[in-house]
């Protein structure tokens, strides 16, 4: 078996999509010829969180440290630099595959219970591809007999035909972003958009910003969905669209890197079920009671 694991490959029309079996997540999507997230080689270990699912939480529990239910709890710190328990427990684990055709495919991971997260949650993900993109849908499901803390979170860095993301045009219906430290990403907030200069309601080009924030507020179209659009000049790109009512959070980050050849290939979406330190905080926490299942989905579309 290579490093990255197995990989079960998907098509339906000009798309092809590439899936993994460590992290649940996606390492490839096309259109044609043209790329929509920021792929890995294949049979490479993969870098970072690229592509793959955040559960049973996403983003960062602060120190690693929480309290639940009455009882205190220390996750496991994997972002030392900043000293966070960071993206959830699946991220490098494998999941077994279910079933799938040729434009679909369902995996599935049992979290195992430990020290920090001493609750039993089944993470399914299905992913499948039509005439309108890829659509990953996920479902935690609570198979022990107590109730526990959850969230979820996808990781795809979308790219548009532009070499950085200082040329992408973005379009992102929010009104609200939780504001963070400089140094360690710790919440201190929810302010607006605008004053955070932060707002992309109206179309603008990313140029040398640097985001990586939790946006809220989102503002659906009239069909309930909200969607996100990410663009060259020539208006080709990428569309993530969501229930906000499942997903009121999305982080986007501009994968700024000390290391100017890996910095700002692609841009993160990230439709969140709760914000940063949700486990601390309780801010739109999932709490899912034994026999209980939470859904969600989000959707990749060329433009």
């Amino acid at each position: 078996m290579s490093l990255g694991g197995q990989e079960f490959t998907i098509t339906h029309g000009d798309y092809t999509a590439v899936l993994t079996e460590i992290g649940g997540g996606i390492r490839q999507l096309r259109h044609g010829d043209r790329d929509l997230v920021l792929d890995y080689p294949a049979g490479t270990v993969r870098p970072r969180h690229r592509g793959v699912l955040l559960a049973p939480w996403p983003n960062r529990v602060v120190d690693g440290r929480y309290r639940f239910d009455g009882e205190d709890y220390q996750l496991d710190v994997n972002e030392p630099a900043r000293h966070h328990a960071l993206h959830g427990l699946v991220t490098w684990q494998r999941f077994d595959l279910l079933g799938g055709d040729g434009s679909s495919v369902v995996l599935r991971h049992r979290i195992v219970p430990r020290p920090g997260y001493p609750f039993e949650v089944e993470v399914e993900v299905r992913y499948s591809l039509d005439d309108d993109g890829l659509t990953c849908a996920v479902a935690g499901h609570n198979i022990g007999v107590r109730r526990a803390p959850y969230g979820v979170s996808g990781h795809p860095y979308v790219v548009a035909p532009s070499p950085r993301v200082d040329g992408y045009l973005l379009q992102l219906p929010a009104e609200q972003v939780m504001d963070v430290t400089p140094d360690r990403l710790i919440p201190r907030g929810v302010s607006s958009a605008s004053e955070l200069d932060l707002d992309f309601r109206v179309t603008r080009e990313l140029g040398p910003t640097e985001i990586d924030h939790a946006f809220t507020a989102l503002v659906p179209d009239p069909d309930g969905t909200v969607r996100t659009r990410v663009l060259a000049e020539d208006g080709h790109g990428v569309m993530c669209s969501w229930d906000p009512d499942l997903l009121p959070w999305v982080q986007v980050h501009t994968a700024d890197r000390p290391d100017r050849a890996s910095s700002r290939l692609g841009l993160a979406l990230e439709p969140m079920t709760c914000p940063p330190d949700a486990f601390n905080s309780g801010t739109d926490l999932v709490v899912l009671e034994p026999g209980d299942t939470h859904r969600a989905w989000w959707r990749l579309t060329a433009l």
